[in-house]
């Protein structure tokens, strides 16, 4: 591993804290140092207070920060002297450390300090930085763990047993700090839980980690167990996708609700959900306490989730007992799955939660598969996971966490998503929650939104295959489809029916219509399997209830799918999905429309261009916003006893009404 430090880059970072910006930014972006959140840091800084004295603060990463974007506000100033005072205590619950953590604090509006910062405040050193290197615990989560670390780093390194994080373990350090001085060491090793370096400067704490973990690494190369080297596990090229919504299924009833569930069958997944000895390896634990909470203590092998819910209820009545107070169990499903035919999926609540359990156990994997090349993979017993699961202050996050969207967990396709009325369709479903999925001819739409939710696929509606291929490819990546919204189609230049083509006719049939009916079938069994149901929204057309002239081919083909969403409204009831249309008029933020075209129009009708787009009953503009804020609307739990409804968006029309 190799410093990443700048001297250009740290120049613009000014003063004490920004230096601590600056190298907190370095280690964020190290995968193999911190993921998702993990570890922290902070600075000792002396300050006036409100009355002019001089002060000690300890500026800590904030509580659910990320080290890799983290600003100067993301660190919450306490007061250093009265943490430190916490470390001196014999007893200390860990919610009355937060509360005393929290009123320590110097800014109102600051995030919560870590639960480590007693640990940072004890370490008698400027800058403190706290990782979890995994070539460091792919030696430390082995049966000889200890002694390999000893024989890595000798007297450069202060190894403490394992505690619980929070006051246990900041008084474990202490008691140690009391007895050992730190003059010559390079770090302190904290036993199946991570690193702590420091140093006088920025740049000293980052680089010390550095080299531990470089240490680490070339410990790991020198006995063969650094570079993993997957088999050639089969490629399973076959639809999975009723297999894996099926298994979405079972899983969202376990937990509660509707689940993002994502399949990673990457090389090195597959090659250890294959493992002849997966069964054994896979079971003991994951690589920190502080892991638990995204990927359960264990996996489930295979997609028995109930006989996985059984054990994980027995588990549960096994150690209960150990608790101060009754425990409300938490939900039995698992977030990690090792499947020989699916390779390795993971579960969330939503996008996030599944993306994350995912994260850790790929590097999870990488980690158990080099300490068991250096002689076995040994994490904590059950009850020091059990410990750290229903930990206190961890249940009070997975409460805060639990306050989600209304769509959150649910996946959504859109067709015509990467403009008008589909992109608009795509943002209010995402603002609501759900994973989005969306369709379109342009390319544009794979990089429409940089974000973990969003799905861009470019596909040509009239290809069955291109349709049952990105099926395919949502399934894969989210678990299954909640929602189904068919919004794209083309209108053609006006023209009589006398003189409309037989190609033209099929063209506009074909993309209105026929490819509706192939995707709404092929999409059917994934619908079925919904959690929470499946909704279809058709984006249909005033000219289903009040045609124009000159458009035949397309007022024919939206009321052939109007009227195919009323009989599989009829049809599919029986399966819990619901099928609503609406009907809009006169939306002008489209790609239909330009400037140049609307003042002709409006010009033709006499009209200013504000007139025309203001003419119906209501006098209102209709924008592509109104019309996807129903759509959304018509997935939420509102309408969840309507199917079969016509909704118009068109402000009022008299031909309508």
């Amino acid at each position: 591993m190799k410093s990443l430090w700048n001297d250009a880059e740290a120049a613009r970072y000014a003063g004490d804290l920004g230096q601590r910006v600056y190298t907190s930014r370095l280690l964020g972006q190290n995968p193999a140092l911190v993921l998702h959140g993990g570890g922290n840091t902070s600075v000792k800084l002396v300050e006036k207070n409100l009355f002019g004295e001089d002060e000690a603060i300890l500026y800590v990463k904030g509580s659910g920060g990320d080290l890799a974007t983290i600003d100067e506000f993301g660190f919450a100033p306490v007061r250093l002297d009265a943490v430190r005072r916490l470390g001196a205590l014999a007893n200390l619950s860990d919610p009355q450390m937060a509360n005393a953590l929290q009123i320590s604090l110097t800014r109102a509006n600051a995030p919560g300090p870590s639960v480590e910062s007693i640990l940072h405040a004890l370490l008698p050193y400027k800058y403190v930085d706290h990782t979890h290197a995994d070539a460091v615990i792919s030696i430390m989560n082995t049966p000889d763990g200890a002694a390999l670390l000893g024989e890595v780093y000798g007297d450069d390194a202060l190894v403490v047993p394992y505690a619980m994080p929070g006051f246990k373990l900041a008084r474990a350090a202490a008691q140690t700090l009391e007895n050992t001085s730190l003059d010559g060491k390079l770090a302190v090793i904290l036993m199946h839980h991570g690193v702590f370096t420091f140093g006088d400067t920025a740049r000293e704490a980052y680089e010390r980690m550095i080299e531990v973990a470089d240490r680490a690494e070339r410990f790991l190369q020198a006995r063969g167990a650094w570079e993993i080297q997957p088999a050639a596990a089969p490629v399973n090229d076959a639809p999975q996708r009723e297999q894996i919504a099926e298994l979405r299924q079972v899983l969202s009833a376990v937990m509660g609700g509707p689940v993002v569930l994502t399949q990673h069958d990457d090389p090195l997944s597959r090659h250890f959900a294959n493992l002849p000895d997966v069964a054994t390896i896979s079971q003991q634990g994951p690589a920190t306490p502080d892991h638990v909470i995204r990927t359960k203590r264990l996996p489930l092998l295979g997609r028995d989730v109930a006989a996985y819910a059984d054990a994980y209820r027995q588990y549960f009545e096994a150690h209960q007992a150990r608790a101060p107070q009754p425990l409300t169990m938490l939900d039995a499903a698992p977030r990690i799955i090792l499947d020989p035919e699916l390779g390795v999926l993971s579960a969330g609540h939503t996008v996030r939660e599944a993306t994350i359990a995912g994260d850790i156990y790929a590097h999870t994997i990488e980690m158990i598969l080099r300490a068991r090349a250096l002689g076995g993979w040994r994490a904590l017993s059950a009850e020091d996971f059990f410990d750290m699961e229903y930990w206190d202050l961890e249940q009070a996050k997975l409460r805060k966490e639990s306050k989600r969207p209304s769509l959150a967990g649910q996946v959504a396709l859109v067709t015509g998503a990467a403009s008008g009325i589909g992109k608009a369709c795509a943002e209010a479903l995402l603002l609501r929650g759900a994973a989005v999925v969306g369709l379109d001819l342009n390319p544009s739409c794979e990089r429409q939104y940089s974000r973990r939710d969003w799905l861009g696929v470019v596909c040509d509606l009239t290809d069955e295959g291109a349709l049952t291929e990105a099926l395919e490819t949502a399934t894969r990546r989210f678990g299954g489809l909640d929602i189904l919204v068919l919004n794209a189609g083309i209108f053609p230049r006006s023209t009589p029916t006398k003189d409309l083509t037989t190609p033209d006719w099929q063209r506009v049939i074909d993309i209105n219509l026929t490819s509706n009916m192939v995707l709404l079938r092929e999409a059917y069994p994934l619908l079925k399997r919904a959690p929470a149901g499946g909704k279809v929204v058709i984006v249909g057309s005033k000219n289903v209830p009040a045609p124009g002239p000159g458009v035949a081919a397309y007022s024919a083909s939206k009321a052939a799918l109007n009227q195919l969403a009323r009989v599989i409204a009829l049809e599919w009831g029986k399966d819990g999905i619901r099928v609503n249309s609406v009907h809009p008029n006169a939306v002008f933020d489209t790609a239909l429309w330009n400037d140049e075209l609307l003042a002709l129009r409006a010009q033709h009708y006499g009209m200013t261009v504000d007139q025309y787009k203001r003419n119906n009953v209501l006098g209102v503009e209709i924008t592509s916003r109104d019309v996807a804020e129903m759509v959304a609307a018509m997935c939420e739990p509102l309408f969840a006893k309507t199917t079969g409804a016509q909704v118009p968006i068109d402000g009022g029309n008299e031909r309508v009404i």
